[in-house]
Formats: C-alpha cells, structure tokens, sequence
C-alpha cells in the first residue's frame, strides 16, 4: 500500500525495517533556527534523517522574496538521494508541530513527482506518547539517485496571483491565525495584513485537540462549506512564507478535495512590492 498524504504512528511503527521506506525528520522552529536540528540530535525515530527549513527546504533569501523561497529543485534532488529516497521510496516526514513543517516537504516532494509521500499524522509527540522507540543514534542511509520530474504548476508567483484574483477565477485562502489575517498582529513580518480577495482558514482548525488530523469527511465537509461552488482546482493556498499554507492543501488532499495549489511566496513576498495591495486593519 502507498500512503500520499497521513500515515498513523501505530503503521509505521510496523515499518520501520520495511525496505524502500524512508523517514524525514524536520522540526523546525522560527524563534531559533537551530533547535530542530538540535533536538533530532538528543532523540528523534529511529533511521530518522534530518531536514532543514531554511538550509534543505528553501533557497537564499533576496530582496524580492520571502521568508522561505522554494529550494534549488536540482540541488533538492541532490540531497533526497543523499538521504537514500529514490523514486521507488515511500517517504514518511515528520515533526513536532502538527505537521506544519512537514508539510512544507511532503508539499515539495509532490512537487518533483514524487506520490509516495506522507506526513505521519501527530507528528513526535503523538509517537511519544504511545511509548514508541526514540534513538540518538545517526542513521548512514546508503545514497540512492532521485530523478525529479518537477510540475512547475504547482505553485504561483505573486503575478500570477495578482492577475488571476483580478480575473476573480483562484480562491486564496490564508492559513495564518484571524489577529495575523485582520491585521491585528504581525509578530513575524514587517507590514500586517493579508492579500485582498483572501479567506481565512487557520491551519489548526484540520486538528482535533489531540494535534490529529480530523477524519477525511470532516475536512471534506469543512472545506466544501469554506468553498461553495470553487473547485479545488481553483483554490490557491498561502500564509506568511508558503510553510503553513501547505497544511491546509495537505488536508485538502486527505479529504479528496485534489489539485489546489500553492502561492509560495506568500505574505511575506507581497508585501515586498509596495504597489501591491494589503488588506486587513488601518
């Protein structure tokens, strides 16, 4: 069986001798860009490689990005193969947030062609707290080759939003909490706000309060309702760097509600250029 989109801690507890399967660590935290790295050193699942937001994930940032840009496919490709992912791989990523950073991988695996990847519903701490193994021990992952078949529709620039939201045929929808959307707060980024034309729909409301995700039928029925008449074709999803937003898409793709796309750029980016339109509080 292939998983695409969740995977339960109890299967893959089963799997973890299973060959041709692959686990991705990558915990991150934006307040200190090292404790992930630090925490998969003092424990993380067993032959658990370790991947980095802002070093493996995304790319230099410039004066006209974001916070996250997409990564150098090429260079990515590079470093799945290190991690011994082949094509033929079922990924399995994880982190301690809900998913919120493991998204960003599975997110960009789907981007290179790659189907047969999960992030594992609950993350750490739901493995933890069914008492299930934690190592220090490095793993040595015997290098593989990756060939990236990359699908450049998977994602909008901020142009393309610009245009097509004008053109009133996406649907944005911001995965960042209401005070951030309405412009109430902005701990993170310099103008507050959101892109005019967006809804809001902050990523927590795809967990129950045990940090899992809610059941396929119930995202399908919260986003049918979210969404009317839109087909998940023409909904575009965002949130402060193009992190978070691939939460929601994740959980889109879980409820069978498939082929929504991403604005990777995401607030961060459009309030680069001052032309552009802000929404939210004065």
């Amino acid at each position: 069986m292939n998983y695409t989109t969740l995977i339960n801690a109890t299967t893959l507890h089963q799997n973890l001798n299973t060959p041709d399967w692959v686990i991705i660590d990558s915990r991150f935290s934006l307040a200190d860009t090292e404790a992930g790295a630090k925490a998969y050193r003092q424990g993380h699942i067993p032959e658990a490689r370790y991947a980095h937001l802002d070093k493996d994930l995304s790319s230099t940032i410039t004066s006209v990005t974001g916070r996250h840009p997409l990564p150098d496919f090429r260079l990515l490709a590079e470093k799945l193969g290190q991690w011994g992912i082949s094509n033929n791989s079922q990924v399995i990523v994880y982190d301690d947030a809900s998913g919120i950073f493991a998204g960003r991988l599975w997110w960009l695996l789907r981007s290179l062609g790659h189907e047969k990847v999960a992030v594992l519903d609950g993350g750490l701490k739901h493995w933890q707290k069914l008492g299930l193994p934690i190592t220090t021990t490095l793993p040595s992952p015997t290098p593989s080759t990756f060939r990236a078949y990359l699908n450049e529709g998977a994602w909008l620039n901020a142009i393309q939003v610009q245009n097509r939201l004008a053109q009133k045929n996406i649907c944005l929808i911001d995965a960042r909490t209401p005070e951030r959307f309405r412009g109430e707060q902005e701990p993170i980024d310099p103008v507050a706000g959101h892109i005019p034309g967006a809804m809001n729909r902050p990523f927590q409301k795809n967990l129950d309060s045990d940090g899992l995700f809610l059941t396929a039928g119930q995202l399908r029925q919260q986003f049918k309702q979210l969404l009317g008449n839109t087909l998940p074709e023409q909904v575009v999803h965002t949130c402060g760097s193009g992190v978070t937003a691939c939460h929601n898409l994740l959980a889109m793709e879980h409820a069978g509600l498939t082929g929504s796309k991403l604005y990777a750029g995401s607030w961060s980016e459009w309030i680069r250029n001052k032309n552009r339109a802000v929404g939210g509080c004065p």
